[in-house]
């Protein structure tokens, strides 16, 4: 077991529901500040292998605690949105991310999952492919009638950054392509080669200029300049593995289809192999990781893909990921430093993390300084039920830490030598009071977390839920940063969420004062109370998440926009759910993807008379826009309330419901009066007679595939 699969998977089994909700909370806020320092800054604080450790134990709590599964965790991202400065490209098809391995044991249950869900016997011939997994930017071509029109990055896997023209200058992108499709997007990764790395790093110094502090940032950096001439003058390249929109197959498999793209014009990576099974693809995987040191560029993994695409079609994806295709990462990398120091940031849920301050470090090529701490029972040595971890180490300003990543996510402080440690250094007193605002930091009874129960009183709160609310994912005001909202709630300026909306009515037009202030002028100013008029219209899925819930991320947020609708109705049902049991409660806890923990933090925030205040004075700004579902015209179930129950025979119960949710079906766990349909499959039990003495429309399994055939 690798350093990281230890140390992300400790203490899972050992998890109360407190604990695992409050560890979920941390995850959640951790990595999505990660994927924005990765995707949408190009300056990443973490490692590859920290962030796959964290989201592996996001999963592994996930798995144990399904009704807990937040949606704003890292299971439920793809990157970040685009950065402000780029015009905005959305993707015809979602460019996704993909799922982790990190053992031979790992790459067996991948294919063992498979399997299940495509209902093949374990000796079955199945053939995958496997590829070096590029340490780069990924990258969407399109070309219509052989000519490349357009360029995006990832972004946050709808939308995009417009890179077009500054892809026409790099040397592996075609711009022109012969007997291609009149439709194709081709996918792959943007990188820079060692060599070419430490070039443009040598001119940089010698200009004076900023170092890069590794091949994938630079290329990173490169491609998303404003100014293309500076793209043409850094020396990027590109691979291609994948496609998007096609008017036309590419080929029968993953194999032929990359083949096909080779004999375009596009570079194929040399070391991509079909292989049979687990073994083969392990196999491979040494192979690649031998050659690792010498190829010249960046690899982090190994991907396998399922080669037939027409398994891979049947397969289909999860919310984030394709169940057809995974990533065999490559171990973490360690480095010792000096702990020069313990901070505690406050978050805008008034959780109190510990935060590392490192000697700087370097650790596979990139320059680390902080690393997490996560909570004060980690500090002392102990996991959650006070049992030793580390041999019991303590952790102390001035020892020397062993610290780990592997790519570019904040480090972990994996170990201590305390044969180091200077005989005078005090052990770490975690604070009882929020260093923010002085009121009493509480760790309840089973709970990791120590928070400060100062509320809407402790500016730090205040402030990080303000951050939130403007950031990409939320109402996304270009020109209002972080930054600029600490700037403004220090200067009384703002201090909830509506008091943006009304700044230029509060200082006449607001312009004036804004302008003489230190890094603004009359343009910049002019342009921060556009971009806040432009947001009075938000759509409701952006409002909810805006609003920095407990448990409520962009997914799920999304998730109960689409089942209510609009705002007035959302609203009632709150009003309607405050007791939590009735009707509308029933009806939100009947939301698949909606656990008891998600539904009473969603209806506490609308109970508590202050919040609830300060919600309604920020929608009484705004035009909420109603929930645009899906054009599912012509299903037979869009709309519709689906519950399936007992065995399915043709297809796994995991594809029944996914094929449901893509007809524009809602399903539900559990059946009630709003349920409209029951599949029954042999074994119904209790399901099948409620629904029968509801009334409920009931179809066998032949009946469902005769009712949704063709569509």
């Amino acid at each position: 077991m690798t350093l990281e699969t230890n140390i992300a998977n400790s203490d899972v089994g050992d998890l109360t529901r407190e604990q695992a909700d409050a560890e979920l909370a941390r995850l959640a806020e951790l990595l999505s500040k990660a994927n924005t320092d990765y995707h949408t800054h190009d300056a990443p604080k973490l490692s590859d292998a920290e962030y796959d450790s964290l989201k592996r134990r996001n999963s592994a709590i996930e798995n144990r605690f399904p009704d807990l599964k937040r949606e704003d965790s890292a299971s439920e991202q793809v990157g970040a949105a685009v950065a402000s400065g780029f015009g905005k490209i959305r993707h015809d098809v979602r460019m996704l991310s993909l799922g982790n391995a990190f053992s031979e044991e790992d790459v067996a249950e991948f294919d063992t999952s498979v399997r299940k869900y495509l209902g093949l016997a374990a000796d079955a011939p199945l053939t995958y492919t496997a590829e070096p997994k590029i340490d780069g930017l990924s990258l969407s071509l399109r070309y219509e009638k052989g000519i490349l029109v357009q360029a995006a990055t990832r972004g946050d896997g709808t939308v995009g950054e417009n890179v077009t023209a500054n892809a026409r200058t790099v040397g592996d992108i075609p711009h022109k392509l012969t007997d291609a499709p009149d439709l194709l997007e081709v996918r792959g990764e943007v990188y820079m080669s060692h060599a070419d790395f430490d070039a443009i790093n040598t001119r940089q110094e010698e200009r004076g200029g900023k170092t890069f502090a590794n091949p994938r940032n630079a290329a990173a950096g490169s491609l998303r300049q404003l100014d293309a001439e500076v793209t043409r003058a850094r020396p990027l390249r590109f691979f291609a593995y994948a496609w998007g929109s096609l008017s036309a197959p590419l080929g029968k498999t993953q194999s032929a289809s990359i083949a096909t793209l080779a004999d375009l014009g596009f570079s194929i990576n040399p070391l991509t192999v079909t292989c049979e099974g687990p073994a083969e693809l392990v196999s491979h995987y040494d192979k690649i990781a031998e050659l690792r040191p010498d190829l010249g560029y960046d690899i982090d993994g190994v991907v396998y893909k399922i080669d037939d695409l027409e398994l891979q079609s049947r397969l289909g994806f999860r919310s984030t990921t394709p169940r057809w295709a995974i990533a065999h990462k490559f171990p973490a990398e360690l480095a010792w430093t000096r702990l020069d120091g313990i901070d505690i940031q406050v978050g805008r849920t008034g959780a109190l993390s510990p935060v590392a301050r490192l000697s700087p470090v370097t650790v596979g090529g990139v320059v680390v300084s902080n690393a997490t701490l996560h909570n004060e029972d980690y500090i002392k040595g102990l996991d959650s039920k006070g049992q030793e971890i580390r041999g019991g180490k303590d952790i102390r300003v001035g020892d020397l830490v062993q610290v780990y990543r592997a790519g570019d996510v904040i480090p972990k402080v994996a170990d201590v030598d305390i044969s180091k440690r200077s005989p005078d250094a005090p052990e770490f007193v975690f604070p009882n009071k929020c260093p923010e605002c002085g009121s009493d930091a509480i760790r309840e009874p089973g709970d990791a977390v120590r928070r400060c129960s100062g509320g809407i009183i402790c500016p730090a709160q205040a402030v990080e839920k303000l951050k939130h609310f403007v950031s990409r994912a939320a109402f996304d005001i270009d020109g209002m940063g972080a930054k600029q909202v600490e700037q403004f709630y220090t200067d009384g300026w703002i201090a909830e969420p509506a008091d943006i909306f009304t700044l230029q009515t509060r200082y006449g037009n607001g312009i004036q004062q804004l302008k003489n202030r230190e890094g603004w002028g009359e343009k910049s100013a002019n342009a921060l109370f556009a971009a806040i008029e432009d947001k009075r219209k938000i759509p409701l899925a952006r409002l909810i998440f805006g609003l920095g819930i407990r448990h409520v991320g962009e997914a799920s947020a999304n998730m109960i926009a689409l089942h209510y609708g609009t705002w007035k109705a959302l609203a009632q049902a709150m009003e309607d759910a405050r007791s939590q049991e009735g009707p509308a409660w029933d009806d939100l806890l009947a939301i698949d993807g909606m656990g008891a923990v998600m539904a009473g933090s969603l209806v506490s925030a609308f109970a508590q008379k202050a919040e609830c205040a300060s919600i309604m004075r920020l929608v009484a700004e705004l035009d909420v826009q109603e929930a645009v579902r899906a054009d599912t015209s012509g299903s037979p179930v869009a709309g519709k309330t689906v519950v399936f129950t007992g065995t399915l025979e043709k297809m796994t119960r995991a594809e029944a419901k996914a094929r449901a949710e893509r007809l524009g079906a809602k399903v539900s766990g559990s059946v009630s009066a709003k349920t409209n349909l029951l599949i029954a499959g042999p074994g119904a039990g209790s399901k099948a007679k409620k629904a029968a003495d509801l009334g409920i429309e009931m179809l066998d399994e032949d009946g469902w595939l005769a009712l949704i055939e063709g569509i």
